[in-house]
């Protein structure tokens, strides 16, 4: 009986540690669900702002690649003279003029006003929407392009209800501004795309006012509520012509929020927000937070169940110490039993925490391998391999505002179909990318390496030229590699990029590229006499998101993706470096075997 009494007072004794065992398991799965929901929400926030920032590029350029336009038609002898006689001939010489314009340049409209505000030729003059005899001086593109030469505007049309972005240019005869000529662009694809894109994307206007979005409930609904000046100012411009914005239900109630629930959007979303100017617009993001909840439930839910396990390990301990003393107290006989089923109790402790611990370690090493698995499908692969294309375009748009300026009308055309070409190349290449994400092997074919290098050093010709780069080309037209063209383009480039990188700023900087025959494989090598990469960052240069270059001018992955593109082929991607002597990559491709019946096909324009 005494026996009992003291068994009994030792339990009541537990109870205090055991409470704050348990507090201190609830403290622990506390910070891990506010651990892991900042953690989630801080990556999520980050990769909206990369991808905000490539929308804001989109929708820079798909303005700036006109911006030219109005200009151009405004010198045309046929406008001028249209302008000087309103007779019927010279109009429909303007009216012809402006039509063929609009075919080949792909703008929605384009359109000529005198001084007083009238249309006098249009591209549509043909059409029951027809522009001509229309006045629309009261509309702020008109009045900027009288008063300072050009303008620009996004609106709903007046005329044939279809919203677009205006641009506008005054027109010169003898010093005189004698009309203005107008182009406008439709966005609608721009806003297609966004509806099919995976996060929300939405773009207001200098009030606040949404008129592009892949949220349809958010179209032409002001942010917060309009004051009484900025509606006056949408009447009188009648920029939103036939949308009662008085009536619109504010998206948010004062200034906007970090999150957002969506009606039929999968619930709560995390937004950001990126200005995009001159036109002071406002590009929205958002994106879906119940898989950063998801996740963070998850952690929650590991550290309670790891935290129940030691909780219930710690008690088994304790109450198995006082069963063995009380052993030992009634009989000393069974000393050596006790003495080897402790030993054997110990090492079971010891194999479960090594097992806790090996759980955990797999367990962070899975969710890692996730993440990098979802960021090289998404966003690391579209932003990194459409950056390169990207800039090519930028060189190019920016080549045929000089030509314009030339008023060399022909060479704009051509550089405006180089364009056009980069922008087919861009959707290949997002579309091989597609491929390389899903781990499915590209098509192998004869692809003629000579191609390959001359189509890689095109996109970087014009970086080249402006730094003053020499580049040497040595290889036969005839050496055929069993690859991709396209693949092979882009790893060429990344490489000839990275070179162009490590020469800058450099007094004689010098890139050569030779192609030659191996024993059966063809190695291609990339050199620069740069200052070569340091000893101490060689074995990492390939690792994914690597990089030395400053904050926000890499990602790290160029090389990492070369890698694995050559290896698919059966290749390698090797490098040579010295500090100070410049560095030089080889990739070693297999070789074309003589009678391969696939045909050989050029490296992607």
């Amino acid at each position: 009986m005494p026996r009992e009494e003291t068994i009994t007072a030792k339990s009541i004794r537990l109870h205090g540690p055991l409470a704050a065992f348990v507090l201190l398991i609830g403290a622990a799965t506390a910070a891990a669900w506010l651990w892991s929901l900042e953690t989630g929400t801080r990556h999520a926030g980050g990769a909206l702002d990369e991808e905000l920032a490539v929308h804001a590029r989109a929708v820079e350029s798909e303005i700036e690649r006109f911006r030219y336009l109005p200009a151009v038609i405004g010198r045309d002898g046929r406008i001028l003279a249209a302008l000087r006689n309103r007779a019927p001939d010279p109009v429909a010489a303007a009216n012809r003029y402006l039509t063929e314009v609009r075919v080949v340049s792909g703008a929605d409209e384009l359109y000529v006003m005198a001084p007083d505000g009238l249309t006098i030729a249009a591209s549509n003059h043909a059409e029951p929407t027809s522009f001509v005899g229309h006045n629309y001086r009261f509309r702020p593109y008109f009045q900027d392009a009288m008063r300072h030469g050009a303008g620009r505007y996004y609106a709903v049309g007046v005329t044939t209800g279809q919203p677009g972005y205006f641009l506008s240019s005054a027109i010169h005869d003898d010093g005189n501004v004698v009309g203005v000529a107008i182009v406008k662009i439709d966005m609608a694809p721009i806003e297609a795309a966004w509806r099919n894109s995976s996060t929300l994307v939405a773009l207001a206007d200098g009030d606040g006012v949404i008129f592009l979005s892949g949220h349809a409930p958010w179209k032409y609904r002001p942010l917060r509520p309009l004051g009484e000046t900025a509606l006056a100012e949408i009447a009188r411009t009648r920029k939103y012509s036939g949308i009662d914005l008085v009536a619109a239900q504010p998206i948010f109630s004062g200034d906007m929020l970090a999150t957002a629930t969506l009606d039929g959007e999968g619930g709560e979303h995390l937004l950001r927000s990126r200005g995009i100017e001159p036109d002071g617009w406002r590009l929205i993001g958002g994106t879906p937070t119940a898989p950063i909840r998801a996740n963070a439930s998850l952690v929650t839910l590991l550290v309670a169940l790891v935290g129940i396990l030691l909780f219930g390990a710690a008690v088994y301990l304790r109450q198995r110490r006082q069963f063995i003393r009380a052993k030992l107290d009634e009989n000393d006989r069974l000393e050596r039993r006790v003495d080897e089923r402790t030993a054997a109790l110990n090492r079971e402790v010891e194999e479960r925490r090594r097992a806790e611990t090996e759980l955990r370690t797999a367990q962070a090493t899975l969710i890692q391998t996730a993440k990098l698995a979802a960021l090289g499908r998404m966003s690391a692969a579209i932003v990194h391999e459409v950056s390169q294309p990207l800039s090519a375009l930028d060189n190019t748009l920016a080549t045929s505002a000089l030509l314009a300026e030339r008023g060399d009308a022909h060479a704009v055309r051509e550089r405006m179909g180089v364009a056009r070409g980069l922008i087919d190349r861009m959707r290949r290449t997002v579309k091989h990318l597609r491929s390389f994400a899903r781990n499915e092997p590209a098509a192998t074919e004869s692809v003629a390496i000579a191609t390959s290098i001359a189509a890689a050093i095109e996109l970087a010709r014009h970086r080249a030229d402006g730094e003053g780069v020499a580049i040497s080309v040595a290889a036969s037209p005839s050496l055929m590699v069993a690859a991709n063209a396209v693949r092979i383009e882009q790893v060429i480039l990344n490489l000839l990029v990275n070179a162009l990188d490590a020469v800058n700023g450099r007094t004689r900087p010098r890139i050569s590229i030779e192609a030659a025959n191996a024993g059966g494989m063809v190695e291609i090598r990339v050199s620069d006499n740069g200052p070569g990469i340091a000893e101490e960052t060689r074995e990492r240069i390939a690792e994914p998101f690597f990089t030395t270059k400053q904050t926000g001018e890499g990602l790290g992955l160029g090389l990492s993706i070369s890698r694995a593109i050559v290896t698919e082929f059966g290749g390698t991607l090797t490098f040579d470096s010295k500090e100070g002597r410049g560095s030089t990559f080889v990739i070693s491709l297999p070789a074309a075997q003589i009678g391969d019946k696939t045909a050989p096909r050029e490296a992607a324009e």
